[in-house]
């Protein structure tokens, strides 16, 4: 029998007639969130389990159970789902609430308690268009009773759609008597968008190679907590593991022929994560941290003995770059490209004779030769389309040289971010001290509180800081730790980026209880996030309870 879902949701019977064609989403939103406000307040926050916290949220005290036979319904929708992105999100949702324990699919009904039988996901842009600055934002609601009970979801595009079923899914439970799916807490109403637009992790596959499959799960468990950029760091003085079609040897630098990725790999590490609403940035950083380069082009080297940076004196050196960019503009198709710059100890160009007569003739010096050569790459990925990411010693050493269209990544501590927007620059905010996954000994508290618009209080300005990343810089990280590393120190983080600031726990350890929950969420849909006690890769310290620990 087919399901229908009528619906009668409140802004379209009440006195104030908000009419979703006429006036938008974001009118609607405005509108909704006024009315959540007032009601929230009745809400008993203290028992929410949602992460991130949304823009608003009311909910009661009622269950549902889910049917067995729960669907998908997109009647009034106008988005095709040609490409199956929104029925891949609600399959995947099928999957995550079912996966902690087997469910009894033969489970009947005594009609006792309502059933919810479908959830109706209305999308207004027709377009799957994934890129920086798409629209996250979604209005979900599910009832208390109906004929038949029905969730309702409405968003601009499919990425907020599938931000709308990942908190759909933190409010399904299992019911260990009836071994059924439960929704909680119901009537829920959710109006709810990200704060930032950019909310990144880092991934470093030079120091250690993770293996295609992890990856593939990192992005999964970003999807959970509403981050939406992975920065892979595919090279480093370590090794080169990427194959470059243009200059194949380049991958020699890989530690191992089996330690390597294809240009299929990381064209499948594009599509799994755009499918889950997730941009790839690519980083090639120059001049500096590029030794393994030199392994399949020993050009590259300023010498045999003298490794790197890259040899600013060298034509092929540009042209190498220029081609890596050529081929990644093929696969990575995010608005942003990364070009490094950090860390360039330029003794090797002024200590190699050929280099140093090159410095003279174009009456350079070491500082002045890094500035070309930094000027010079954002020069070629411009041409092929790209905006360029460069880490801040670019900006600290010579910003006002800067392409207009640099966005200058904060690494080395608070501040930055203050310059870089009074010079007119966009941002992003990793400051070491708070967001680098790595310190292991940093605990999620300090994640939780790191404000990116810290002593920003011009409006043009904060609107420069596109957001924020946290960075799992991988000298001691490969696959058999990286999960209790990043989790669940970066959901603290993730919720900084996406939750509005009047909404963000002043006092971190009121958030402990819900990120507890999501930690120990984390862990029945497979994810290895370690215990909130202690800092990143921790262990438990006793037995007890996940939610305890």
């Amino acid at each position: 029998m087919r399901t229908m879902c009528y619906r009668n949701a409140w802004w379209e019977t009440d006195s104030s007639s908000i009419v979703m064609g006429k006036l938008g989403l974001r009118s609607v939103l405005f509108a909704v969130t006024v009315y959540i406000l007032v009601i929230s307040a009745a809400a008993d926050l203290k028992n929410l389990k949602i992460w991130p916290m949304p823009l608003s949220v009311s909910h009661g005290h009622r269950t549902l159970q889910l049917s067995n036979e729960f669907v998908l319904k997109t009647e009034g929708s106008k988005y095709p789902d040609a490409s199956g992105i929104l029925k891949e999100g609600f399959e995947r949702l099928l999957d995550v609430i079912k996966v902690a324990h087997v469910v009894d699919d033969n489970v009947s009904y005594d009609g006792s308690s309502p059933v919810l039988k479908a959830i109706q996901v209305v999308i207004l842009s027709p377009s799957d268009m994934l890129q920086y600055g798409v629209d996250e934002s979604y209005n979900l609601t599910i009832p208390a009773k109906g004929n038949p009970a029905c969730a309702y979801l409405t968003a601009n595009t499919v990425y907020g759609a599938l931000h709308g079923l990942q908190t759909f899914s933190q409010a399904c439970h299992f019911n260990f008597t009836t071994r059924t799916i439960e929704v909680h807490q119901v009537p829920w109403t959710v109006v709810d968008q990200p704060r930032f637009s950019y909310r990144g992790l880092l991934i470093d596959t030079s120091r250690h190679y993770l293996p295609l499959p992890v990856i593939l799960k990192v992005i999964d468990s970003m999807a959970y907590a509403k981050l939406n950029v992975l920065h892979w760091h595919i090279v480093d003085t370590q090794s080169f593991p990427l194959e470059i079609p243009s200059y194949p040897e380049l991958w020699n630098g890989a530690y191992s022929s089996s330690e390597r990725y294809t240009v299929a790999d990381a064209a499948e590490i594009v599509r799994y994560a755009g499918r889950r609403g997730i941009n790839v940035l690519a980083e090639l950083d120059v001049p500096g941290h590029a030794k393994s380069w030199g392994n399949g082009y020993p050009s590259l080297w300023p010498s045999k003995y003298c490794q790197e940076p890259l040899d600013v004196s060298n034509d092929f050196t540009f042209k190498v770059i220029d081609a890596i960019l050529s081929d990644f503009s093929k696969i990575f198709k995010y608005r942003f490209v990364h070009l490094g710059g950090d860390e360039v100890d330029t003794s090797c160009w002024t200590l190699t004779p050929h280099i140093s007569k090159w410095l003279k003739q174009h009456r350079l010096n070491g500082t002045t030769a890094y500035q070309y050569f930094v000027l010079r790459a954002q020069k070629i990925a411009l041409s092929h389309g790209y905006e360029i990411i460069n880490w801040e010693e670019t900006f600290n050493n010579f910003g006002n040289k800067l392409s207009p269209k640099t966005i200058v990544h904060n690494w080395l501590g608070g501040g930055v971010a203050q310059q870089v927007t009074a010079a007119g620059l966009r941002c992003i905010v990793s400051n070491q001290d708070k967001w680098y996954l790595d310190h292991i000994d940093t605990p999620w508290q300090d994640f939780y509180s790191n404000e990116p618009l810290t002593n920003i209080t011009n409006s043009d300005q904060q609107r420069l800081v596109i957001g924020g990343e946290v960075c799992m810089w991988g000298e001691h990280i490969d696959g058999s730790n990286i999960e209790t590393t990043i989790w669940p120190r970066a959901a603290a983080a993730a919720e900084r980026l996406w939750t509005a600031y009047d909404n963000i726990a002043k006092n971190p350890n009121q958030a402990t209880r819900r990120l507890a929950y999501f930690r120990c969420l984390l862990n029945q849909r497979g994810v290895a996030s370690g215990p909130l006690t202690g800092g990143g890769r921790a262990a438990p310290e006793e037995p007890g309870s996940c939610y305890e620990q």
